[in-house]
């Protein structure tokens, strides 16, 4: 194989593993699964309105913070829009589902299905993911959520 097909495989090898990792870990909220998809240090590079916003986490680190951030929408569903690769990041476009099951300061389980957008920049090393840059419409949800 020459140096270009090695590298088309590999990168679709992180675009494989990326989409593992939304499924089992972030839909499916499968804890064992992140020790598969991680790097022994996850930098949240920048995510205004994450909790862990700047933060760099070890593996359990980032296994509370799914279990913290799924807490309230444990039926959450990550459908990936569009996948882009360069060098060792992966940007992702996504809609985001749940359905709001338990409380979230302010605002009290209410069986509402809310939704958003968002796109994430992914960062690798050595094939295991190991930080993102963030931007959400985390507006909308609170406009979601504060609506009768």
């Amino acid at each position: 194989m020459n140096v270009d097909g090695l590298g088309a495989k590999m990168a679709q090898s992180n675009k494989d593993n990326l989409r593992r990792f939304f499924e089992q870990v972030w839909d499916q909220g499968d804890e064992t699964a992140v020790d598969a998809f991680l790097a022994d240090s996850y930098t949240i590079q920048h995510d205004p309105g994450d909790p862990w916003h700047g933060k760099t986490l070890d593996i359990n680190g980032f296994k509370e913070r799914l279990r913290v951030s799924r807490t309230p929408f444990p039926d959450q569903k990550f459908n990936i829009q569009e996948m882009t690769e360069e060098d060792n990041r992966i940007a992702v476009s996504w809609l985001w589902t749940g359905t709001h099951k338990a409380d979230i300061p302010g605002f009290p389980a209410s069986g509402k299905v809310i939704s958003m957008s968002g796109l994430t920049i992914y960062f690798f090393k050595e094939g295991r993911i190991c930080g993102h840059w963030q931007q959400t419409d985390r507006l909308s949800v609170f406009q979601q959520l504060s609506q009768p």
